[in-house]
């Protein structure tokens, strides 16, 4: 009988919520919820002089956000507490004394030192450049007397590890190193291994900058005579433009600004998945049920992936417009509240309507209030943009001028028929086409290039305040 899954995310509350610290959290839910396992969170907050109640809090509220739900850990419980590595001194303590009795940890200088197993033998190192760099060759080639160190280094059984994601890594450490500093403090190598043998871990999903730490962690294992969990390093994400990993400083880097910019966090989570993996089917745009039953570790690239804003907003669009009128009216209404847009006075129907009738051209939750303050009030602007290709036929407010006295005589601008009439009668007297009264006639009532199709947008408008605004506009 296999063991069951049980994965975690062990972030720090040091900062902001990057997106490639959830995009790991994302992975590793991922893979518990595909295989029916347990999806761990953990806190690594033993950096006393960066760690923030605040920035906890953003770990927190960007998980559930984000839709990721944590089986233990923080706020949850579990078998396995405590969550907050401040809080696992006893345990630590417990795991070093441990190796101190058995003689795979020793103390120097204060601090305690994991003892490799393996043949040791000295090295003499040279400093050249007043020390700034070392080189292991054995003669030195300058006039120079060099600074020398002999060094005690350890031929040790290197690290063979099938990696999940990288496949066959082989890598040997060569020296002894430090567990708990002069200070008392455990290093992160240490905790990190002692956390995932008491939390019962068998999946370690990760960033593959971790890959370099690996070889320390597995001599940890094997000094404590425990089980080494599968290991599976991601790529990392590159920022947009230019070499590099993404870093906190980069635009569209951290979660906080896809929330404040009301992007859905369905569409977040699923853009997320896509760096780094590619469903079997082929198709980009999954529902969260979908993307879990095809997620597999194996399928994850090895190669790096590229952020790419653009793509990621195009799949906000996506989700957006996929939501029944209901969602999307639950999630816009409250948008354009808090824009001033409409108020307590705004008739509900009012609302109601005109979020139905922009929402298959609507491109973010962001940028809606300027894409419908124009049926709601008279005080919108005027898109210079869009009164640059305007014009590039035509005098738009010639055009309007010469459509007023066609449209005067339809009674009820929802009656389609009547409007179209009005529009092949100008275009007549015009001696152009109907269609090319339709860009200045948006642009005249709403200052804007694109929105929804026209006759809906002139029955919602309405006869009076189309004729109104033509008229304001030509004039």
């Amino acid at each position: 009988m296999s063991t069951p899954v049980r994965t975690r995310f062990a972030p720090s509350p040091t900062g902001f919520f990057h997106i490639g610290s959830a995009r790991t959290a994302l992975f590793s839910w991922l893979y518990a919820r595909h295989t029916g396992g347990t999806f761990v969170l953990r806190i690594e907050d033993t950096d006393k002089a960066r760690n923030t109640d605040e920035f906890l809090q953003v770990i927190y509220d960007s998980l559930k956000w984000l839709g990721m739900d944590w089986d233990e850990g923080p706020e949850v419980g579990g078998d396995y507490g405590p969550y907050l590595q401040s809080e696992r001194n006893d345990i630590y303590n417990r795991y070093r004394d441990r190796l101190l009795a058995n003689g795979r940890a020793y103390e120097k200088d204060g601090a305690i030192w994991l003892r490799l197993e393996g043949e040791r033998y000295t090295e003499t190192e040279y400093s050249y450049n007043n020390g700034e760099f070392w080189t292991t060759t054995k003669k030195a080639d300058s006039a120079v007397e060099p600074l020398t160190r002999t060094i005690e280094k350890v031929r040790a059984e290197p690290m063979r590890l099938n990696d999940q994601v990288r496949g066959y890594v082989e890598r040997a450490e060569d020296r002894d190193f430090i567990l708990f500093r002069a200070n008392g403090e455990p290093v992160f190598h240490f905790v990190n291994v002692v956390d995932d043998i008491e939390m019962k871990i068998t999946h370690v999903i990760r960033g593959e900058d971790h890959l370099s730490n690996t070889s320390k962690h597995v001599e940890i294992f094997k000094a404590l005579g425990a089980p080494i969990p599968h290991y599976a390093h991601i790529p990392l994400i590159l920022k947009t433009d230019g070499p590099g990993k993404m870093s906190k400083r980069d635009r569209g880097a951290l979660i906080e600004e896809y929330r404040s910019r009301h992007y859905l966090p369905a569409a977040v989570r699923n853009y997320l998945c896509l760096l780094g993996w590619t469903p079997k089917d082929g198709k980009e745009m999954l529902p969260i049920a979908d993307i879990i039953a095809q997620f597999e570790l194996t399928d994850i690239h090895s190669a790096n992936a590229r952020f790419d804003e653009k793509k990621m907003a195009h799949m906000n669009q996506l989700h957006l417009r996929s939501l029944n009128p209901e969602s999307f009216a639950s999630l816009a209404a409250p948008v354009l509240g808090e824009a001033g847009i409409v108020d307590e006075a705004t008739p509900e129907d009012d609302i109601q309507r005109v979020l139905a009738l922009v929402q298959p051209k609507c491109v973010s939750l962001e940028s809606l209030p300027g894409f419908t303050k124009y049926f709601f009030s008279e005080d919108y602007a005027f898109d210079e943009a869009a009164r640059a290709n305007v014009s590039k036929k035509a005098d738009p407010k010639a055009r309007c001028a010469a459509l007023i006295p066609h449209l005067e005589t339809v009674a009820d601008f929802a009656d389609t028929a009547s409007v179209d009439a009005a529009f092949a009668a100008a275009g007549a007297a015009a001696g152009c086409k109907a269609t090319d009264f339709f860009a200045p006639l948006r642009f005249a009532v709403s200052g804007l290039g694109s929105g929804p199709d026209m006759h809906p947008l002139l029955a919602a408008l309405g006869r009076d305040k189309v004729l109104a605004r033509l008229r304001r506009f030509s004039a």
